[in-house]
Parts: C-alpha cells; sequence; structure tokens
C-alpha cells in the first residue's frame, strides 16, 4: 500500500507532566525529556508551545488517539516555533481547543477502557434499551389496538428472553441485605409503619404488635400471629397453606394446568421426571404431557388438581401443611426470580416453570400429594423448617444443573410427617404457593379465582369432604 500522510498540530506542550505521548487531544512532556537533543532544552516549565508533527503511516484512517508511547524519529519530525506562552493567538487558540478536547475526553482513562469495557457496555445498554422500549410498544399496540376484542396478552418468546435479562437474582440478594440491616430504635416506627399502611398488614394479628421490637424488616417480614386468629377447619381435608389471593385452580388436563385464565403451564416442565418413587431411572422416552399426568395417580380412578395461590408483600408471609401427608423427597430448581404478579402472570405463560421453586413430593390418604413455594422477585429466601439444607437464591455458577434432588430421611426414617395446618416453611417477603394433588373425580373446589383466603380456611365444599374421607 502506499505510503500516506497527515499532518497534525499538537494542542498542548506542558512542562513537566508525567509522560511523553501523542494525542490529537493532549500532548504532555516528561520533565527529564527537556534536556533532549530532540526538544529544545530552554524549554521552562510553565511554557507552551505549538509543534507541528507529521506523521506518515501506510493508511489513511483518521486516527482519533495515538498513545504509542515516547515519539521516534523514524516516524515524526518536528518544527516548533519559537514563541514563547502569552506571545502567539495561535497557542492561546490551542491552549483553548485544549480545554475544549480535554472535557470531551474527561471520561475515559486511556484507549483500552474505551475499547474493551465502555464500548461494550455502551452497546448493551443500547440493545437492552431498545428491548426495553419494544416490550413496552408491544404492550401499548395490544392493549389499544383491538380493545373491544380484549385480547390475551401473553408474552413472545424475545419478549421473555430481554424481560430474563434484568437482573433480578442480584436485585433479590441486594434487597435481601438491605431488609436484613438492623434498624436504630428511631427509624422503626417510621419505616416499618409504613410498610404496614402501604401494604395493609394487620398488626392487631400479630403475636408482637409494637414495631419498636423489629430489629429490621426481614423480621417484620416474618412476625408469627397470636394464637386462634387463624383456625384450621377441622371438617375439610384440605386448607388454605397460607394467606393470600388465589390466581388459579382446578382440574389438570392432559398434563395441562391453568397458571391464570387463558395461560397454562405444562405439569411435566413444572415437576420434573417424576422417578421419586423407586429411585432415578429414565424416564420413557417420548412420553406425553397425558401419559406424564396418568404415572403420577396411585390410584387410576383419580384426578389431578391443582391451586396456585398468591402470598401479597402484606400478607402473613408463614406457610402450613394443607393436609396430613408425608414428605419424602424435594426438587429444588433455581430457575430465574421473575415477579409472580397476578399480572405478570398474565403476561408470561409458564412463568411458575421458569422461576427458582423447592417441589416437595408425599403421600397423602388419596395418593400423590406435592407442595411448591415458589421464588420471585425479592423474595429468593425461602425456607423450610424441615430441610436445613435448602439454598435458595445462590449465584448462577454455583448452581449450574438444572435441579437438585434430595430424598428426606429424617433420624432414619423414609419421610417426614406433616399435620393439617403446622407450620412448614416461609418466604422473605411474598410469593406463590402450588398445590397438585390427587383426589376423587367428585372433588369440587369453593373457592374463586382472585378470592383472598386466609390460611387454615376451607379449600373444597364439605360434601366432596364428606365423600373423600369415606
Amino acid at each position: 500500500m502506499t505510503p500516506s500522510f497527515f499532518s497534525m498540530t499538537a494542542l498542548l506542550i506542558r512542562v513537566p507532566l508525567t509522560t511523553f505521548r501523542v494525542n490529537p487531544h493532549r500532548v504532555f512532556l516528561r520533565q527529564q525529556k527537556c534536556s533532549s537533543q530532540w526538544l529544545s532544552s530552554s524549554w521552562r516549565s510553565g511554557d507552551v508551545r505549538c509543534v507541528n508533527f507529521t506523521c506518515y503511516s501506510t493508511c489513511f484512517p483518521i486516527i482519533t488517539n495515538l498513545q504509542s508511547g515516547p515519539l521516534t524519529r523514524s516516524i515524526f519530525r518536528r518544527n516548533v516555533s519559537s514563541s514563547s506562552a502569552g506571545e502567539s493567538g495561535d497557542a492561546k487558540n490551542t491552549i483553548a481547543t485544549t480545554t475544549a478536547a480535554t472535557a470531551a475526553f474527561k471520561g475515559a482513562k486511556s484507549s483500552r477502557w474505551r475499547r474493551f469495557v465502555l464500548k461494550p457496555f455502551v452497546y448493551v445498554q443500547f440493545f437492552f434499551g431498545i428491548g426495553l422500549l419494544a416490550l413496552a410498544f408491544q404492550q401499548f399496540r395490544r392493549k389499544n389496538t383491538h380493545p373491544e376484542q380484549s385480547p390475551e396478552l401473553i408474552a413472545k418468546d424475545w419478549e421473555i428472553l430481554y424481560y430474563r435479562i434484568i437482573p433480578f437474582r442480584a436485585i433479590s440478594r441486594a434487597w435481601g441485605w438491605l431488609t436484613n440491616r438492623h434498624l436504630p430504635a428511631w427509624a422503626r416506627q417510621p419505616i416499618l409503619g409504613l410498610y404496614a399502611r402501604t401494604f395493609n398488614c394487620n398488626l392487631d394479628e400479630a403475636l408482637d404488635g409494637n414495631l419498636d421490637n423489629y430489629s429490621c424488616l426481614a423480621e417484620f417480614f416474618r412476625r408469627k400471629l397470636k394464637s386462634g386468629v387463624r383456625p384450621i377447619d377441622s371438617v375439610s381435608t384440605v386448607v388454605a397453606p397460607s394467606d393470600g389471593t388465589v390466581l388459579n385452580f382446578g382440574r389438570v388436563t392432559a398434563g395441562m394446568m391453568e397458571q391464570v385464565k387463558g395461560v397454562s403451564y405444562s405439569l411435566g416442565e413444572f415437576l420434573g421426571p417424576a422417578y421419586w418413587r423407586n429411585g432415578p431411572e429414565v424416564q420413557p422416552a417420548g412420553q406425553t404431557e397425558l401419559e406424564y399426568e396418568k404415572s403420577l395417580l396411585v390410584n387410576k380412578e383419580n384426578d389431578l388438581f391443582h391451586c396456585v395461590i398468591y402470598l401479597a408483600p402484606g400478607d402473613y408471609h408463614c406457610f402450613h401443611s394443607p393436609v396430613d401427608w408425608t414428605v419424602n423427597f424435594r426438587r429444588h430448581f433455581p430457575g430465574a426470580l421473575l415477579s409472580v404478579n397476578p399480572s405478570i402472570a398474565k403476561w408470561v405463560a409458564g412463568l411458575f416453570s421458569l422461576n427458582e421453586r423447592a417441589v416437595y413430593v408425599g403421600q397423602w390418604k388419596h395418593g400423590f400429594f406435592s407442595m411448591t413455594p415458589v421464588g420471585a422477585t425479592n423474595v429468593g429466601s425461602i425456607r423450610v423448617y424441615a430441610d436445613e439444607k435448602l439454598r435458595t437464591n445462590c449465584t448462577k455458577w454455583a448452581l449450574p444443573l438444572p435441579y437438585y434432588d434430595r430424598y428426606m430421611c429424617p433420624d432414619d426414617s423414609d419421610e417426614i410427617p406433616l399435620k393439617k395446618g403446622e407450620i412448614f416453611g416461609e418466604f422473605n417477603l411474598g410469593s406463590t404457593i402450588v398445590l397438585i394433588f390427587e383426589a376423587p373425580k367428585d372433588f369440587e373446589f369453593k373457592i374463586r379465582p382472585g378470592e383472598k383466603i386466609r390460611m387454615g380456611q376451607s379449600l373444597h365444599t364439605t360434601h366432596s369432604a364428606t365423600k373423600s374421607s369415606d
């Protein structure tokens, strides 16, 4: 390639400074370089000179930053003007230009920093912002294009992908750290009182209604209730495991469950391979959703039912056993920590299969029974009292597998017996409980979607309860 050249004017030479480098925005001279033959030894500290360099190269792009170390004669030749500081208008213009150019590059320390850190970060921000704007536009267009048709607002795969880019796990860990910080005595009434008013917490039901006795926000989340404020229905065989709002319930159909009305998710994806009875084994290849559903039934004359309960931030945060049963297996899915707010549940299909969850499987009097606390944004901490080995909201690289199994074997027993209404575990803020269980075909729920329920409340009709107990 024919060598080409371009000329540039160094904007500032200040003596002394830390290094001697060529930059289209500033030129600095090291103090010991002043005595070299290359530069005039008569220059003094504080002098300003206008230096013209001619740079020869094999290409002709505009070079925006040359930080290649000390100059060499083989590349550059100089032509130094003899005017001193303040004697030349060009020098003053040069200083002004230098100030403006330096200010423009003030945030960048080096070309390597800009090249390998700043530029990729800017690109990520750009595309992430474009993705969020696209999500917002899509939702706005769907809600306003055909409002009379009331279409189901179900997210597409690319929308879910962008939504999952948001670092919910890191946000949840930060929130957990914040809520566990000790509150000084003077701050407890204003902070905890504001939280209680915002989320309608009923302090009259709390075992300790004095906010001054809670040392941190997390301790207030886990507040205990007075004895008798949550009576357990003695007639019903299945009671509500927690306070909350009913998202959906019903019969499992062809291996699919309704998340909310019009949005379904797979039973097999939610529970994972069903090998908890006889130990790990290869699941039959090509098993359909219906075949998977049937494989869970102990009594083939029964059906599978499900119920989803959402715990709001102001609800009682502990969850209890909904039936008399025994737990013999736990499967922990690390998963994501997306919000499980009802509005998000209507938008993201398979939300509960994406999120972190701990599936507890066992037996009750009618056969298969499972109870699953599901994690959510700011609710990465799930604690189960009978399972001290469970660790949730760990870093992604600490849990590389899709799920982790544990057979429950305390005190030489292969099961953990639980009584109806017995406390099972707790969330740190609020999340979701999913019940999946086997029951006779005439089992009937007596709750409604969107209904507020309380722990210990009956979930089904007395008629079906009577028949179920036969």
